[in-house]
């Protein structure tokens, strides 16, 4: 029998995974592939242990444990009995089942010690730290008696999602040691203030002894996700802490200061009009990456700070920008290529909280939308953008490449664009019916 390595994983194994649903992907993947679907035929070349010469064999001899182990490789596990194992351990950590849980351990000591999916990579971990990030205490107390000892993990994944009394258990058990100098990075991914908060408290610094920079602001700037006023609050407990940030209209609008942009008004009457570079979005010296690697919808590059609002779900400030006399209809810098021009109403249609919103199948939500177009924003002006997806969008949706999107409207950008998860539809029928073409 063939050994083949386990290939890199062409499925995300979700959170929480579903052993039902699991169990019909494999039913269709067997009958897939008796229909000779080219897909499932490439799944089972890649994934089967016995690889390509499995394509031979008589339709007779493939059963469904052969779809059940590929299904499992395709998910980055090494067998179908693990993946029903992964289930089951997630499940009953998730339904805070303690004596389930136990004796699936008990029976299977090893799966204290590997990822709870099953995968190789996974950074949710082990079944403490999966547990730490739900802030099952009664598990993690039984967890720990079993053995468990992925403590610096476990406080990192409980800091991560706002688990503080979880993460104030675990660091103690750790012997109340000072955080590392990363720690902060955990909080600043999901903007967590509450999580950002506690690390400061215990110790965290961020400058380190020589003025160096240690606080993660590019993350801060940079994460897919969308919390203003979390996002906020961060940046404020890092200067309060000692960190410099610049004194910009960009990095005021990032830190939701008003006031500050008041000052910059004050000092230039026409900063309403201008527009950004990049460099000026995501400054370069906080750690700040390519406009592809830092996180947006449509693209930021070259905008005025109306359109920083669209991305950043930055209300309030929209509205005093408004209210201070900005054209709803100021456009984003043409480029060389004739990339560009876009207004803030793009923004609103593709956008990262819409990609949460999507996600998450929560209600759609367009205030900026509204207000845009109640402020006159045109339904009709065009524009050409070109977009690439962050790679840690992969493999769910291409990121290999830049779409270009040549002469769209605001409603056609977003029926156009390539990874509909991004798109408000809420948002396209506001603007539809104000005339959107």
């Amino acid at each position: 029998m063939s050994t083949k390595k386990l290939s890199n994983p062409n499925r995300h194994l979700p959170v929480r995974p579903n052993l039902d649903q699991l169990k019909n992907q494999a039913k269709n993947l067997l009958k897939a592939f008796k229909q000779r679907d080219p897909s499932a035929i490439s799944e089972f070349s890649a994934f089967h242990p016995h690889g390509r010469e499995w394509l031979s064999s008589p339709e007779s001899e493939i059963k469904l444990a052969d779809a059940q182990v590929v299904l499992a490789r395709s998910y980055g596990v090494a067998s179908w009995p693990r993946l029903v194992q992964a289930c089951r351990v997630i499940e009953a950590i998730w339904l805070d089942q303690l004596e389930e849980l136990k004796a699936l351990l008990e029976k299977n000591p090893s799966l204290l010690h590997e990822n709870a999916r099953g995968t190789l990579k996974c950074n949710w971990g082990p079944p403490m730290s999966y547990a730490s990030n739900l802030g099952r205490d009664e598990i993690i107390k039984m967890l720990y008696g079993l053995g468990a000892r992925d403590l610096e993990h476990a406080i990192d994944r409980a800091t991560l999602q706002s688990k503080i009394t979880t993460a104030r258990m675990l660091h103690q058990w750790l012997g109340s040691p000072k955080p590392a100098d990363d720690s902060l990075g955990g909080p600043a991914y999901t903007l967590s203030a509450v999580g950002t908060a506690l690390m400061l408290e215990l110790g965290a610094r961020v400058i380190d002894h020589s003025g160096k920079r240690l606080a993660p602001v590019d993350v801060v700037l940079e994460t897919d996700s969308r919390k203003p006023f979390a996002k906020h609050e961060i940046l404020e407990l890092y200067v309060t802490h000692g960190l410099e940030l610049p004194d910009t209209p960009p990095m005021a609008v990032h830190r939701g200061r008003i006031d500050l942009l008041e000052r910059h008004l004050r000092r230039d009457p026409k900063l309403l009009e201008k527009t950004f570079s990049h460099e000026e979005i995501y400054p370069p010296e906080l750690g700040c990456h390519d406009d592809v690697n830092a996180t947006q919808g449509t693209p930021l590059k070259g905008t005025s700070l109306l359109h920083m609002c669209a991305d950043y779900d930055e209300l309030e400030i929209a509205r005093w920008l408004l209210d201070q006399g900005m054209d709803p209809n100021v456009k984003a810098e043409v480029d060389s290529e004739e990339f560009g021009g876009h207004t803030a109403l793009f923004g609103t249609v593709v956008s990262q909280p819409a990609f949460w919103i999507n996600h998450q199948g929560l209600e759609p939500a367009a205030a900026l939308t509204q207000l845009l177009l109640d402020r006159g924003a045109d339904p009709n002006i065009r524009a050409s953008i070109r977009k690439q997806l962050h790679p840690g969008y992969g493999p769910r949706f291409d990121v290999s490449k830049a779409y270009e999107y040549r002469g769209v409207t605001a409603l056609s950008w977003g029926r156009q664009f390539h990874a509909q998860v991004f798109v408000n539809g809420l948002a396209l029928r506001l603007i539809e019916d104000a005339g959107g073409n």
